[in-house]
């Protein structure tokens, strides 16, 4: 009987782990890396007594989900031109779940749209929507609500062309502070800064993160102590911060068709070594430190679509490093804990938990390698 139950306990961490990968293959295989910052949006408050607004997003992402709402078919990739006439047409789909309330009372903006090619080879055509009009008269506040992300997004308000701008970030939805027409917008702390940097870096892991949670678990599959996990994810953290700093700062860059298939591949390599070595190898800890440069470059990518603040660029920059690090150790830890603390000095721990989830790691990193190279060739 003690043996009957030792080996449900046992077992029960190899099929949750087991569960766990068949869903990321099942839901997972499509999701591709950064999803912040897939919409960005700014309002000028004008000294003639109007107001303008910008939401500058994905062109195809957006249509799919207005196509979806009207009952029409997923929008094909198609060329600027054609997306622009078929946003405009959805135009009212669109003011549907788009909110500008002066005084808690909405009104019905003027819209706009041009689709513009992508800044990079390999991207989508990017949608900039214009909404304007006149701001009523005794108007004190204004309140803005966009449902068309499930995304944190920026929104960055300034009084007058020349004014100074302020960002609040925002989730997929929420509406926003109400923003005051008349006095000057309180002045963030630094330290309240910092903090939205470092929760925007954490959720860049976690949830929206996959390939980057794989690639850790991928380092934590084949080390069954804590240390060697430790040593190769500190290579990783200083290796990224290089890069992620020095891409921010201007000083090194390369573009997203080069950046974003290379991590995919890095991914499937790490997982391919846990299947075909059962030790780790010296030249781990400097492969890892080789992929964590790389990676930086995909962090500042994200990073910089949400733009950052320029007086305080540096904390905003340490603060999402911060959040992107404790990702990473919240995924450690829950590996760690519900798998590798029971299993790892098990003899089946390899056959039964290290193999089976390499080869999923290894086959979603192959398949976003050849998803994201389609869009280059």
């Amino acid at each position: 009987m003690l043996a009957s139950r030792r080996f449900l306990v046992v077992r029960a961490p190899a099929a949750i782990v087991l569960g766990a990968f068949a869903g990321l293959l099942l839901t997972g295989a499509r999701v591709l890396a950064h999803e912040i910052g897939t919409a960005r949006v700014s309002v000028v408050l004008l000294e003639q007594g109007r107001y303008e607004l910008e939401v500058v997003t994905d062109a195809v992402s957006l249509l799919d989900k207005l196509e979806t709402v009207s009952g029409g078919s997923p929008a094909d990739m198609v060329g600027p031109a054609a997306l622009r006439q078929r946003l405009e047409q959805l135009d009212t789909v669109f003011q549907q779940r788009v909110v500008i309330a002066f005084d808690g009372q909405q009104v019905q903006p003027a819209v706009s749209w041009s689709v513009a090619q992508p800044s990079t080879v390999g991207g989508n055509p990017v949608a900039t929507i214009r909404l304007a009009g006149n701001v009523p008269p005794s108007a004190h506040y204004l309140s803005w609500k966009y449902s068309w992300t499930f995304t944190s997004y920026a929104l960055i308000a300034r009084r007058g062309a020349s004014g100074l701008p302020t960002t609040e970030w925002l989730e997929g939805g929420q509406t926003s502070t109400p923003l005051s027409l008349n006095a000057a917008a309180p002045e963030v702390s630094r330290l309240r800064l910092a903090w939205r940097y470092v929760v925007l870096g954490f959720t860049h892991i976690l949830p929206k993160g996959l390939d980057h949670v794989l690639f850790v678990l991928g380092i934590v599959l084949l080390s069954r102590r804590l240390r060697p996990i430790l040593l190769q994810i500190s290579a990783f953290t200083v290796a990224h911060s290089i890069t992620l700093a020095l891409s921010m700062y201007g000083l090194v860059t390369l573009p997203s068709s080069i950046v974003e298939p290379a991590i995919a591949l890095s991914i499937a390599y790490i997982a391919l070594e846990n299947v075909f070595l059962a030790d780790l190898k010296p030249w781990r800890l400097a492969l890892v430190f080789a992929f964590g440069l790389l990676h930086g470059l995909g962090f500042a990518g994200a990073l910089r679509d949400v733009g950052l603040p320029r007086a305080e660029f540096l904390t905003a920059l340490i603060g999402f490093n911060a959040g992107v690090e404790l990702g990473q150790l919240a995924v450690i830890a829950a590996a760690f804990l519900s798998v590798g603390y029971w299993c790892s000095d098990r003899i089946w721990y390899r056959r039964r938990i290290v193999l089976p989830a390499s080869m999923c790691i290894a086959f979603l990193g192959i398949y976003w390698t050849f998803e994201r190279l389609r869009y280059v060739v």
